[in-house]
């Protein structure tokens, strides 16, 4: 079926040139136009705009439909202001991508109480850099950057990534190895075990592995699962290893469900950061995004007392 906001949107890209333009006039995410638009030129089955790097230009049959639509909707959207109870001033849509972790300790209690409009968006660090560049996403935090011509970075805080492992793995041979500072017995023997992992690229794993033993992994995971919590709830009082921010270890590793195998291991950082488009019309709403994960995250970050879990042995 037709949908009038179809023809709203399209009039609006007509009027305001580009994608993005448009995208601020209506308080939508610029994909929401892209996908008002596309909607709308199947409906019609012609394509109503030439794609240009710098402007959207209509197409004869955009034009012609313009045209034609262009009194109706001024009229429609006259009366949607002459019989509205009352007006108000739209709220922003503001999009933030993050760390799905990160997002539930530090933002999530907050969201009923923001002034504005919120969609979050999760996933691996480039694709959240891309969606900041193509103007999808205001601001994102992550363990990297990108192009600093369309975007502003400012770091945030240092994550330290630890290996871990289930309170009912048998660790007794991993102990020996450590004792025995055989480092290739020692990365023969963790190949061998069962390992969780977040998304398809391991990364964290694979930085463990080349500052451990100066190489990259030559097995996959046995459970690749969606976030470190998943990998928390599966591992507690069970067998196995994985590579988790050591932010959500702390009840954990208190209550036994976890434990630290390896606390003298190579250090794992990452630095996060803060990211944001340098031309946005919304940098007082993406400001105060900021100030609260910022303040939250002091709240949330517990350091473990690595000296409380140390092993006996350690490796030299």
């Amino acid at each position: 079926m037709l949908n009038l906001e179809w023809y709203r949107t399209f009039k609006v890209i007509y009027e305001a040139g580009t994608l993005s333009a448009a995208a601020q006039v209506l308080f939508i995410s610029q994909p929401g136009v892209s996908l008002h638009l596309s909607s709308l030129e199947t409906y019609t089955g012609y394509r109503l705009f030439e794609r240009d790097t710098r402007k959207m230009m209509a197409t004869e049959r955009g034009t012609m439909l313009y045209n034609f639509i262009v009194d109706h909707m001024n009229k429609l959207e006259e009366a949607e202001q002459i019989f509205h109870r009352k007006s108000r001033v739209e709220k922003p849509t503001i999009s933030v991508g993050m760390g799905f972790e990160i997002f539930q300790h530090t933002l999530e209690p907050y969201v009923s109480e923001l002034p504005f409009k919120l969609v979050t968006r999760f996933g691996e660090s480039a694709q959240l850099l891309q969606e900041l560049h193509s103007g999808a996403l205001d601001l994102v935090l992550t363990s990297g950057t990108g192009n600093l011509s369309k975007a502003d970075y400012q770091p945030f805080t240092t994550e330290k990534m630890v290996l871990i492992c289930g309170s009912q793995t048998d660790t007794g041979e991993l102990d020996e190895l450590l004792g025995n500072g055989d480092r290739q017995a020692l990365k023969d023997w963790l190949a061998l075990q069962t390992w969780y992992a977040t998304g398809a690229d391991t990364e964290h794993l694979k930085r463990f592995w080349m500052a451990s033993f100066n190489a990259l992994p030559r097995f996959r995971p046995t459970y690749v699962l969606p976030y470190f919590g998943s990998i928390l709830r599966c591992i507690a009082h069970n067998k196995g290893f994985a590579i988790v921010p050591d932010f959500l270890c702390s009840r954990a590793l208190t209550d036994g469900s976890i434990r630290l195998p390896w606390p003298d291991s190579h250090p794992i950082e990452n630095t996060l950061h803060f990211g944001k488009q340098k031309k946005s019309s919304y940098l007082k709403e993406v400001k105060q995004l900021e100030d609260i994960i910022s303040k939250n995250w002091i709240s949330i970050t517990n350091p473990i007392n690595y000296a409380q879990h140390q092993n006996a042995n350690t490796l030299s």
